[in-house]
């Protein structure tokens, strides 16, 4: 990665409060909204993009990392154009993330995932991910090319988590697990699927 004064990172989905989890000192953001405030007021730089049908308006390798927190399963799987293409825009994602990563950089996700409710309750998630979606991504020979994926990531981590736990990959293990043992006493279980990977 670059040197610690240069890190960059994308927030994608972010709103007016992009996360940070790998703390980058640039912090960057794309969003489908349109925002009035200046960078400076923001206190990040912002980028608009449609991102199921546009790519991320950003340079190759240019971020040492990117999140996506309960942003991906809003990322239709397919869909046909006017034209009559079929579009898989997720897929397309995964491999946007891919080119605008440095190699070595991480993407890191959390998504609600099957079976749990909350990743059906909201009408507007209509991406289900479940614990062996991110394999389509990963290995020497990415399933997900038969559709189109150009890229290849590795594995840091994939879990059930606390939705928090993404927040800060820097955090100790030990509050991480201590917020995972919190929601399955108290709010029934894992919803969210976090997953830590590195583009090659």
């Amino acid at each position: 990665m670059n040197d610690s004064n240069e890190t960059r990172h994308l927030d994608l989905g972010c709103g007016v409060f992009p996360r940070n989890p790998l703390k980058c000192k640039k912090l960057y953001g794309c969003d489908i909204r349109e925002m009035k405030t200046s960078p400076d007021e923001l206190g990040f730089q912002y980028q608009r993009a449609n991102l199921v049908r546009e790519s991320i308006p950003f340079s190759d390798h240019y971020f040492n990392s990117v999140s996506a927190f309960d942003f991906i399963e809003h990322m239709p799987r397919q869909f046909v154009d006017a034209n009559g293409a079929l579009i898989n825009p997720f897929v397309n994602l995964m491999s946007e993330i891919h080119r605008v990563l440095l190699p070595g950089g991480r993407f890191i996700a959390i998504t609600p995932a099957y079976p749990r409710p909350e990743a059906f309750q909201d009408p507007t998630h209509v991406n289900i991910i479940t614990d062996k979606t991110h394999t389509y991504f990963v290995g020497d020979d990415p399933y997900g090319a038969i559709y189109g994926f150009k890229g290849k990531f590795e594995v840091v981590d994939v879990y059930w988590s606390a939705p928090k736990n993404a927040h800060n990959l820097l955090e100790p293990r030990w509050r991480k697990s201590l917020r995972n043992f919190e929601h399955i006493v108290f709010k029934n279980g894992l919803s969210h699927i976090l997953w830590d990977l590195k583009a090659v």
